[in-house]
This record gives structure tokens, C-alpha cells and sequence, in this order.
């Protein structure tokens, strides 16, 4: 499964951008999806996830209220809107796929096998 995210770049603190994990060719209602990131220095932490046969969404506490997972089976395609963002989302955003493992909000990075390249989101005035 090749994963692709895009939509990154450079917005001020308060700013939205929405962010894109496409997976060209692949049934991707058949997989869970989760969004990642990382920023310098620190561990990757999960940020939210999206069940793909039943449709469960769920957020790390630090974004819960201000991003959404969405997906467009159709155009295998999952999407995380970002909104009222903070210097403290700086990061890179990946995304990454595998089954039945979007379960609560513990979105572990060594859960997932299949991993798009990342793209850097910065927050800053």
C-alpha cells in the first residue's frame, strides 16, 4: 500500500489547512487510517485515526475539538482539517495504514505497517 500526504505548509497561529492521504489504486475503505507527527526532537505521536469498516474516528487530547478525520473511500482518499492551529502543531504529518487497529484514541505509530512520506506543517506568525 503506497500512501502519498499532502497539503502541508506554512500558516499563522488560529489558521486551518487540510491536510491529504491518498492511496491511488487501493480499496481503502478496507484499511484503518491514521494521521502522525512529528516534530523536532520529540518522539512521533499519534494524532487521530479512522476506522475503515466502521467508520470510528478518535483524536489524541491535544487536537480533540479543533481536527477532523474524514475519508473519501471513492477517491481513496482520507483528509485531517486542521483548524484553529498553534505554534505547538509544528511538525511533520505522516499518514499510515493496516487493519482493525483504530480502536480509541491510543494511536500508536508501531501499530500501523504502511507509511506515506511526510509533510511539514509550521505554525508560526
Amino acid at each position: 500500500v503506497q500512501l502519498q500526504a499532502s497539503g502541508g505548509g506554512l500558516v499563522q497561529p488560529g489558521g486551518s489547512l487540510r491536510l491529504s492521504c491518498a492511496a491511488p489504486g487501493v480499496t481503502l475503505g478496507y484499511y484503518d487510517i491514521g494521521w502522525f507527527r512529528q516534530a523536532p526532537g520529540k518522539e512521533r505521536e499519534g494524532v487521530s485515526c479512522s476506522g475503515g469498516s466502521d467508520g470510528s474516528k478518535y483524536y489524541a487530547d491535544s487536537v480533540k475539538g479543533r481536527f477532523t478525520i474524514s475519508r473519501d473511500n471513492a477517491k481513496s482518499t482520507v483528509y485531517l482539517q486542521m483548524n484553529s492551529l498553534k505554534p505547538e502543531d509544528t511538525a511533520v504529518y505522516y499518514c499510515a495504514a493496516d487493519y482493525g487497529i483504530c480502536h480509541n484514541s491510543a494511536i500508536i505509530p508501531s501499530d500501523y505497517e504502511y507509511w506515506g512520506q511526510g509533510t511539514q506543517v509550521t505554525v508560526s506568525s
